[in-house]
């Protein structure tokens, strides 16, 4: 190395300093999370709730690691929670296959409407 050049990277206590433009060193850090799920609709509406009004509670989950299966876990339990009321409630309200044979149009309508009820209470909840 020539004298008077500074190192482009440099290792100490197990730590890795890269030299900026500015002539000071910059310790490479980087937040893994022990997960990588691919993220849903109410995950991320779950995230960005959180990143907006929690921002203690998501900064700590980044940093410990844990964010990314946080976010699959309600992901996945609102999936869960949507399918299981909407079925008990199309039961209840006599949206069967039956009717799905003879009007195909009238089931869908309804089916999405329970749907939609459903999801505005999950993520009711889930803010």
């Amino acid at each position: 190395m020539e004298k008077g050049k500074l190192e482009e990277s440099i290792a100490e206590n197990g730590i890795t300093y890269w030299l900026a433009e500015d002539g000071c060193y910059y310790p490479q850090l980087s937040l893994e999370q022990k997960t990588d799920y691919v993220i849903g609709k109410y995950g991320i509406m779950r995230g960005e709730h959180m990143m907006k009004y929690q921002r203690h509670e998501y900064l700590k989950m980044v940093m410990d690691g844990t964010w990314n299966q946080y976010l699959h876990d309600v992901d996945e339990e609102c999936y869960r929670e949507v399918e299981l009321a909407a079925k008990r409630i199309m039961e209840k309200e006599d949206v069967t296959e039956q009717l799905k044979k003879e009007n195909p149009l009238e089931w869908v309508r309804r089916v999405n409407g329970i749907k939609a009820r459903v999801e505005e209470e999950i993520v009711n909840q889930l803010l």
